[in-house]
């Protein structure tokens, strides 16, 4: 006999306050449809009465774990509008700081299936030295339109050398194999990015494939698997800490001297037209579609947040799961709900 189950919105199990109704059948999951918008707070209308500096403050909120990376995205999607020219320093640090990003909210979800204590002890170094940078903690507000609000302090390169010195790559665990597959052309036909589209062998990483100046240097290849597993996705993770430990370090030997940002009019004015920009996001393509009608404020400011797409994919992995392999399916599922809810 087939059961419905409700799954939160506020379970234990799920990545916040998003719900899952659940069809089983003999202790096995035969159908899943996640069911979403409990975080909704309209953000896209709310960038459409501020003006572009305020924008970048409202943003970074959407993934609290990928604040910087939020504010990038729409900063070039600005910038490209007006044809601004950024410093090379700026495209440099913002480089780094997007791998520091990535690292911080890998081992987020990284620790609870790995050693706690060890992703616990990374994520602290590298978010100290994020809060350093940018004087916040969660919402960094570094970005500005034109570059940086600010050069990073005097000795933050060798702090940040010694931060990754103590980043502790965890083991992937062998007991997630096997469960909540998720296929290639499941995944494509979701629109999953990130690293739980490249589990699937999604071979599409923007770092690559639509790379930013800075990135374009570095010569990023993506971490890829094909098993499509919870063990793919914790490995893809995993890997991908270590490569941003690695582009991380690159970055700070590279970085040039020189200005941080732009000299900007007190009012910043987009050009008639649309532009649409994307980055490389934790979880995936983070995008920003920017129409204007060269006012201060944008008339349209949509959001291709991956934690929306990614968490439709529930549907087309749950089937077949175990009931008593859900929590740690889900746990290889990496999501943001404010990222799908807006």
């Amino acid at each position: 006999m087939d059961r419905v189950v409700d799954l939160g919105p506020l379970h234990p199990s799920a990545h916040g306050a998003y719900r899952l109704r659940l069809t089983v059948s003999a202790d096995v999951i035969t159908s899943a449809e996640p069911l979403v918008g409990h975080l909704h707070r309209g953000a896209e209308k709310l960038f459409e009465v501020r003006d572009y500096r305020q924008v970048l403050t409202l943003a970074n909120r959407h993934d609290w774990l990928a604040a910087f990376c939020n504010e990038l995205a729409v900063a070039l999607a600005v910038e490209r509008m007006t044809g601004m020219d950024v410093p090379p320093r700026a495209q440099w640090l913002r480089a780094l700081l997007c791998e520091l990003n990535r690292i911080m909210a890998h081992l987020v979800f990284l620790a609870p299936l790995t050693d706690p204590a060890a992703a616990g002890r990374g994520r602290e170094a590298v978010q100290a030295v994020l809060e350093e940078a940018s004087g916040g903690r969660i919402h960094f507000m570094a970005n500005r339109i034109g570059g940086l609000r600010e050069d990073v302090p005097a000795g933050w390169t060798d702090r940040v050398a010694a931060a990754l010195s103590t980043v502790e790559i965890p083991d992937v665990p062998d007991g997630l194999a096997g469960i909540g597959v998720l296929t290639r052309e499941a995944a494509l036909a979701h629109g999953v990015t990130g690293p739980i589209g490249r589990a699937s062998g999604v071979d599409f990483d923007l770092r690559r494939d639509d790379p930013l100046p800075a990135y374009r240097e570095l010569g990023v290849e993506p971490v890829t698997r094909r098993e499509g597993d919870a063990r793919a996705r914790v490995a893809c993770m995993v890997d991908e800490v270590r490569q941003s430990v690695e582009l991380a370090r690159r970055c700070l030997d590279r970085l040039p001297a020189g200005p941080v940002n732009l000299r900007l009019p007190k009012a910043i004015k987009a050009p008639e037209g649309s532009v649409y920009t994307s980055v490389e996001a934790p979880l995936g393509t983070s995008g920003v579609l920017l129409s204007s009608r060269g006012e201060k404020t944008p008339w349209r400011l949509k959001l291709r947040t991956p934690s929306f797409n990614n968490v439709q994919a529930l549907s087309a992995l749950l089937p077949g799961t175990p009931v008593a392999d859900l929590p740690a399916v889900l746990g290889s599922f990496a999501v943001v709900v404010g990222d799908i809810d807006k």
